[in-house]
């Protein structure tokens, strides 16, 4: 995950994790796409499609014509919609580079599977804001535009019951004889009518509200949990990794000092390791990540703070022991300094149990981080499956039934932690001659 997470995935949704505007083409709380088992019950649920004119697929066609000397750019979405919903809205998007004056028109037809063509919205563009004569625009055209609504007042009598022009969602994909949904292909044709040479279409999209969406769906602020989940992935390791790295090379060398140095020096630094033991860590951590700071790097470092205690008495009794062995009595002997004595002859000894205690130390670091983001304090400018949680649990998200929000970051801060466990032991089995079976 965390390969792919860099590999696969655009940096851009990390860094705007937190901007509505980034995920708006979304559509709010939708299950994952493969839950979608209603069709075996009842009417199939829409799934939420997104077609960009920036995708080369044959879902999209780009052709540009001339009428009455004027510059058309079309662009032309196919899509089978074989639901017994109608989609809850639909949404075009466009950008486009133009000059100011005269302003390009924009045209959206729709062609049912009854070949029946539907003239949905006309207006002109206007220009965006510029100090310049050349400026890029950017619009957005919702099924609830009242333009909308006008156009297709004309069309009611088209149908043979009842209809509903400011529910032009309903109206498009219904059936003319009866109340149903007029399942087939349908085409959405945006008609970009340019008056200036320099003027161009950079990009459009259609967009088909539904309820289902993507691999692990979306939350309340329709974010695509997929990338949360998988860019949490690096942040969890991240946190795991360093946090045990160093408290545990931490704890080694303190203990190892302690163990070697003995007499007063010992008495100091372990009464050290005895008032560190003494502190209650986890309100220490709350009150310094409030007063600090709730940065990713201030978590890690504070978690650190606390992470190297335990291992210092085990480092301590296995230096008392190795210090009086033979080879470290004939390194003293030949003048060696105390400090090459402890990093070349008893912390390669201690090896064994640094590796193993770094992987096993990962899955509490991980796991402090999600206990501290589910209350609240973790880095919220960042996707983390602790905050994840965290604001599934603000939503709501179990009494609303809401699985796909709880589930998921749950599961993977479990079964990393069981990876790393499993892989501590194994290492510790393989390096430790004790454990090693006959």
């Amino acid at each position: 995950m965390t390969i792919y997470a860099f590999f696969g995935i655009s940096f851009t949704s990390f860094k705007e994790w937190n901007n509505p505007n980034y995920w708006i083409d979304n559509p709010r709380i939708a299950s994952p796409v493969w839950s979608n088992f209603d069709g075996l019950f009842g009417g199939k649920t829409p799934e939420h499609i997104i077609l960009s004119s920036s995708n080369t697929n044959n879902e999209v066609t780009i052709y540009k014509t001339k009428e009455n000397g004027i510059n058309v750019i079309t662009h032309s979405y196919n899509i089978n919609y074989n639901y017994d919903l109608p989609p809850n809205d639909f949404m075009i998007t466009y950008s486009l580079f133009q000059a100011k004056e005269p302003p390009p028109g924009i045209e959206i037809q729709v062609l049912r599977p009854d070949n029946q063509k539907l003239d949905v919205y006309f207006d002109s563009i206007a220009p965006s804001i510029s100090d310049t004569n050349q400026t890029i625009t950017f619009g957005r055209i919702f099924s609830t535009d009242d333009l909308i609504h006008q156009k297709l007042l004309s069309y009611v009598k088209f149908y043979n019951y009842t209809q509903d022009s400011s529910r032009p969602e309903i109206m498009l994909f219904s059936n003319q004889k009866d109340n149903s949904i007029l399942k087939g292909n349908y085409t959405f044709n945006i008609k970009f009518y340019l008056f200036n040479n320099e003027d161009d279409i950079l990009n459009s999209k259609l967009i088909l509200g539904g309820e289902r969406f993507g691999l692990m769906g979306t939350d309340e602020s329709r974010r695509d949990l997929t990338v949360g989940l998988v860019w949490g992935a690096p942040v969890a390791l991240f946190i795991g990794l360093s946090v045990s790295t160093i408290s545990t090379a931490i704890g080694i060398i303190y203990g190892v000092i302690a163990g070697y140095k003995g007499k007063r020096t010992d008495e100091v630094l372990m009464r050290i390791n005895d008032i560190f033991i003494a502190l209650p860590g986890l309100p220490i951590l709350i009150i310094l990540i409030l007063f600090i700071g709730q940065s990713i790097y201030l978590i890690v470092l504070f978690l650190i703070l606390f992470g190297w205690i335990g291992l210092v008495r085990i480092s301590r009794s296995l230096a008392l022991q190795i210090k009086n062995f033979q080879y470290v009595e004939a390194a003293k002997l030949i003048g060696q300094p105390d400090l090459k004595i402890i990093f070349k002859h008893i912390i390669p000894q201690l090896l064994p149990l640094t590796f193993a205690s770094i992987a096993i130390s990962v899955p509490a670091a991980i796991l402090t981080e999600a206990g501290l983001s589910f209350i609240g304090l973790g880095d919220p400018s960042i996707p983390t499956w602790g905050q994840i949680l965290y604001e599934a649990n603000l939503a709501a998200a179990a009494s609303r039934g809401l699985w796909w929000w709880l589930i998921p970051p749950g599961m993977l801060i479990a079964l990393t932690g069981v990876a790393f466990v499993l892989i501590g032991k194994t290492i510790d089995s393989i390096l430790n001659p004790k454990m090693k079976k006959a």
